[in-house]
């Protein structure tokens, strides 16, 4: 999921184009379509693509905000994307002048606000949208995760576009512990061709802490913490920092 105008991974349609290749539909869809059984409607904040954001469409009100064009186009031609209200939009600033039963962040979309003036930004939006019943939910890398000690990484996996064929997808990052940011490139290469893509980007770790007082401090309260997409609670060495809350 994208959340800012200027990453290539996103706003390029070159790129935007594996992105469901690269992504699908996993534990964090399912845990959001059931939080989201008895909402009446539901806006889903760095939507990309929109896979997510269809589905809850099918039932309910859903909007769909994310600044990247190219991947609001991909959003707009899927199935069920002629029900959803696409918005081009930051999270940080959006305003809609509407409330909504359930707000969504997924895809780690949370991260790619590199400070905590952006992230404050982010959770007064969620705040800003929230119904008096309204519930939230939203995903960050744990950075007391085990795996994080390797601070570099790299990984080539196959994948088989559905319009291009097999691809060649492969991922180098870098952490830095010290600011807690890590840098990566994402890069896809046709088999059939030997035409390659990529873009580089940046993501913000944060503890589990540091958030919980800023959601405190945005009017928001959790209810939950999860440790990953599949309900488990919360421990000092998840892979996942997930709070599913509500208006303080």
């Amino acid at each position: 999921m994208s959340a800012v105008s200027d990453d290539p991974l996103y706003r390029d349609p070159s790129l935007a184009q594996f992105y469901d290749t690269a992504n699908r539909w996993g534990p964090d869809f399912n845990f959001c379509m059931k939080l989201a059984e008895g909402a009446h409607s539901a806006l889903d904040l760095g939507c990309g693509t929109g896979e997510l954001t269809a589905a809850l469409a099918a039932t309910r009100d859903v909007t769909g905000v994310d600044p990247a064009a190219a991947m609001l186009d991909i959003g707009r031609a899927r199935p069920g994307g002629d029900k959803v209200e696409w918005i081009e939009g930051d999270a940080r600033t959006v305003r809609l002048e509407q409330k909504y039963d359930l707000i969504v962040l997924t895809g780690h979309a949370f991260q790619v606000f590199l400070t905590e003036e952006d992230q404050r930004a982010a959770l007064a939006t969620i705040a800003a949208h929230l119904s008096p019943i309204g519930r939230f939910v939203f995903d960050t890398r744990n950075p007391g995760f085990l795996g994080q000690q390797d601070v570099r990484h790299s990984k080539v996996r196959q994948l088989e576009h559905a319009e291009l064929g097999a691809i060649e997808a492969s991922d180098e990052s870098h952490y830095d512990e010290t600011s807690g940011i890590l840098s990566y490139e994402n890069g896809y290469r046709v088999l059939s061709t030997g035409e390659r893509f990529a873009g580089r980007s940046k993501i913000l770790y944060t503890p589990r802490d540091k958030l919980a007082a800023m959601i405190s401090d945005a009017g928001l309260t959790v209810d939950a913490w999860h440790g990953d997409w599949e309900g488990n609670p919360f421990q000092a060495q998840s892979r996942e920092i997930i709070p599913v809350g509500r208006l303080a």
